[in-house]
């Protein structure tokens, strides 16, 4: 009795199409009646699970489109507040309006809840608010914040008990992230917030040295005269 021949088994049939990816392109009459199997629901033509493939696809690209434009968005209106922050700036008429200016414009402008600036020097005039906050280079404490001033690098974060008790002193406890900004030769600019999201350490901080730059160029500017 002859045997009828064996047909490929199924691994073969899936290996041939991998290699040969333009099969279905040659023959596509097979294209239209192929079915696929679906998780959720009925099996559907190739043509039609292709189809949903490609919307499904495309909802993607504009879901994250909609995040790029809306990113580039709020980066504009950042930017525009960064740049009404340097005129102000140079708006000011000493070294101590320039730090209250500081102050005014990161609680009003940038909504922040805790701002702090730590001056190697401070001279009278400057301002008497909890904001201010005397740190010379000969200060014990000065030490806590040495590795930050030296890197002259933005550090976000949770910051450690005893830097918060030097900067925040009496809200320490409420503060749960913070950004430190280095004042080259001035001294640090500290931003608190009880979001322990608000400032984290994979956050981009292009903005964030921006304002330094801004604030440290103001203080240097009087500093000279």
């Amino acid at each position: 009795m002859n045997e009828q021949p064996r047909g490929p088994s199924a691994q073969e049939v899936a290996a041939y199409l991998r290699r040969h990816p333009d099969f279905l392109i040659e023959h596509p009459d097979l294209a239209l009646t192929l079915r696929i199997p679906r998780q959720n629901g009925p099996a559907t033509s190739l043509a039609a699970y292709q189809l949903e493939v490609l919307r499904e696809h495309n909802a993607e690209l504009k879901r994250r489109l909609q995040e790029l434009v809306q990113l580039a968005h709020e980066n504009e209106r950042l930017s525009l507040r960064i740049h009404a922050f340097a005129l102000s700036l140079l708006r000011a008429r000493s070294r101590g309006e320039a730090l209250s200016r500081t102050v005014a414009a990161l609680r009003e402008d940038f909504a922040t809840e805790a701002v702090r600036i730590a001056l190697y020097d401070v001279e009278p005039g400057l301002g008497d608010g909890d904001w201010l906050i005397h740190l010379p280079r000969t200060d014990p404490r000065f030490s806590l914040f040495h590795d930050t001033v030296e890197r002259r690098a933005v550090l976000c974060g949770r910051l450690k008990p005893e830097k918060l008790e030097v900067l925040f002193v009496h809200r320490a406890g409420e503060i749960r992230s913070a950004a430190l900004l280095p004042l080259p030769a001035a001294g640090l600019l500290a931003i608190g917030s009880t979001d322990p999201e608000r400032f984290h350490p994979g956050i981009g901080t292009f903005f964030l040295e921006r304002l330094a730059e801004i604030v440290a160029a103001a203080l240097a500017r009087f500093e000279a005269a």
